[in-house]
């Protein structure tokens, strides 16, 4: 088999802090894997800084890192060179390098440009995710909002590819619904953070509360630094809000099952894994079109997206749902074929054995 080295600058797989960030990593580790391939983690080395001043020390450590790993994989080099995520707060200095040195392909699943980032405190950090996009080989596109972008500034030999995000059926066993007659049963799922995350609270409690007579409840599933901001914010409803802190697997597969409906704004998110993972379990969505969750959700098909930072949208698009069953039996069918279908692990794993197959072999030729 051949193996490739991997890294995720933003978070690695090994992270002790769960977010959908480290678990797409490990997901593409798992594709890489049933794709045919032996991927090692070839550093854990995280250049993730939001605010910039960190970026010179980061890119420092990083080329001593790539240093190392020239000398480490010199006799026996990998195959290839898989980095996942690269942008302005989290570039990769190792890969390129790396690939350089031992003149292997270097490959990134999403790459995101941004132009305006290329002066002020975040310069370094955007020449650096620059440069790396430059030198991949091979582009995974995961977000369709990054494709302009990486198309107008595509070098001739480079190639884009499409890869949307997936999940892994096996981690959430199909359940038996456990839905019950009642109030329309809404749930969230998200790591409470200031930011994008405290952001997406604030607008799903205006959503609740245009939601007028309609009878719900809601599951709020996720814990974190701005825990006590979230439930301020939905302290207003009372007893129909139920917090559960941080949930282990089994216990939010139960609340999936059980759900009418995901509602989450997305501010800023790049998809949303708890989008994905609700899908798998029959729980239609109703999201905000912010980036990539459009990636992740078939509008009027396995759920709502709505205008991005649209209160009134969304709650409008729960009520309707809620006045109609039939439509929202139908989404839940729908939801659960696209996720465990089309956006399964084992699509992942052919797509990936059908990009990175002709990479390894003009490296042979």
């Amino acid at each position: 088999m051949s193996r490739i080295a991997f890294y995720a600058p933003l978070k690695s797989p090994d992270h002790p802090v769960p977010s959908g960030e480290r678990t797409m990593a490990r997901l593409l580790l798992r594709a890489l894997d049933a794709a045919g391939f032996t991927p090692e983690i070839a550093s854990t080395l995280r250049t993730r800084d939001p605010q910039g001043s960190r970026h010179p020390a980061l890119r420092a450590e990083s080329l001593a890192e790539a240093d190392r790993l020239v000398a480490r994989y010199r006799a026996d080099p990998p195959a290839l060179w898989f980095t996942y995520h690269v942008y302005y707060k989290a570039p990769d200095w190792i890969g390129p390098a790396v690939s350089a040195a031992l003149g292997i392909p270097y490959v990134v699943a999403e790459g995101s440009r941004a132009g305006k980032r290329a002066h002020g405190p975040h310069a370094l950090g955007h020449a650096g995710a620059e440069a790396a996009l430059d030198a991949a080989d091979l582009i995974l596109v995961m977000n369709r909002r990054d494709r302009p972008a990486l198309e107008a500034a595509r070098p001739g030999r480079q190639a884009l590819a499409d890869l949307p995000p997936f999940l892994d059926p096996g981690d959430w066993p199909a359940a038996a619904a456990g839905r019950r007659p009642g109030p329309l049963r809404l749930l969230a799922v998200a790591m409470m953070r200031e930011g994008d995350k405290l952001a997406s609270y604030r607008l799903l409690a205006d959503v609740l509360g245009r939601l007028g007579d309609r009878p719900w409840t809601l599951d709020a599933a996720g814990d974190g630094p701005a825990a006590a901001e979230v439930a301020a914010l939905l302290a207003p409803f009372g007893p129909r809000v139920r917090r559960h802190g941080t949930v282990p697997p089994a216990a939010l597969s139960a609340l999936y099952a059980a759900a009418d409906l995901l509602v989450w704004p997305a501010v800023n998110e790049a998809w949303g894994m708890a989008l994905l993972e609700a899908q798998a379990h029959g729980c239609p969505v109703v999201a905000g079109g912010y980036g990539g969750v459009p990636e992740v959700v078939r509008d009027g098909v396995t759920g709502r997206v709505t205008l991005p930072g649209d209160a009134a949208a969304m709650a409008g698009a729960i009520r309707d749902l809620a006045e109609a069953p039939d439509r929202l039996a139908a989404m839940r069918e729908g939801a659960l074929a696209f996720a465990r279908s089309e956006r399964g692990l084992d699509g992942a794993a052919a797509a990936l054995r059908t990009m990175l197959g002709p990479l390894l072999r003009e490296r042979r030729a």
